[in-house]
């Protein structure tokens, strides 16, 4: 079976095959399917799902417990915030300045880190935690991927979209991964009964069982 670093892995080499396609570059300035995300702003955050794992890899341990994968969503503060408040509003900030690299080195950059990383996860103990400096707590490697793995398979669904090319599918083991942390986000913030409407009564569903 797939672990989730070889899933993490694969859905990273997708979304650089999704970056090189010629309609990204053709479209970088343009708008997203993303309110107030041009094309380019969205693939350099998509390509950033790959960038931030050597940084994060790279800093010190701050020796405190890792916490659970939902405590990170519970504690995390775009989670619950509005399109204009500052947390969504840094994340649009920061990709349109990485955006600034242009779609060949973005792309590069990101086709380059994936093979250092193929390399670099497969050493890494099953046990390594990480800390994250843009939350101030440390969640398991493994945990961290599968955040990765589903803001990858997200916004490559995103990209695609917005330059009307299919959405590149998902392994198995990915979709897996994906489909059970944003069912269980959904719980959390809907409860079970609005959940289960939705997957099992479509005559119940209620409007949304949005994870975010």
């Amino acid at each position: 079976m797939m672990t989730i670093r070889e899933s993490y892995l694969g859905a990273a080499e997708s979304a650089v095959g999704l970056l090189a396609d010629p309609a990204v570059a053709a479209a970088w300035k343009e708008p997203s399917a993303l309110a107030d995300f041009t094309v380019g702003g969205l693939a350099a955050h998509l390509a950033f799902q790959i960038f931030c794992v050597p940084s994060v890899l790279a800093e010190a341990s701050s020796g405190e417990e890792p916490i659970g994968l939902l405590d990170h969503y519970a504690r995390a503060a775009w989670v619950d915030a509005g399109l204009d408040d500052e947390p969504n509003v840094a994340l649009r900030r920061r990709g349109e300045e990485l955006a600034a690299e242009g779609a060949e080195r973005t792309t590069a950059h990101a086709r380059d880190t994936v093979a250092e990383l193929r390399t670099v996860l497969a050493d890494e103990p099953a046990d390594r935690a990480v800390h994250l400096p843009w939350t101030g707590w440390s969640l398991l490697l493994d945990d961290f991927l599968v955040t990765r793995t589903m803001e990858l398979t997200v916004h490559s669904d995103d990209l695609a979209v917005s330059i009307g090319v299919p959405t590149p599918p998902a392994s198995p083991e990915a979709a897996d991964a994906v489909a059970v942390l944003l069912t269980r986000l959904a719980v959390r913030r809907h409860g079970l009964t609005p959940v289960l409407r939705a997957l099992s009564r479509a005559e119940r569903a209620p409007e949304t069982i949005a994870a975010f």
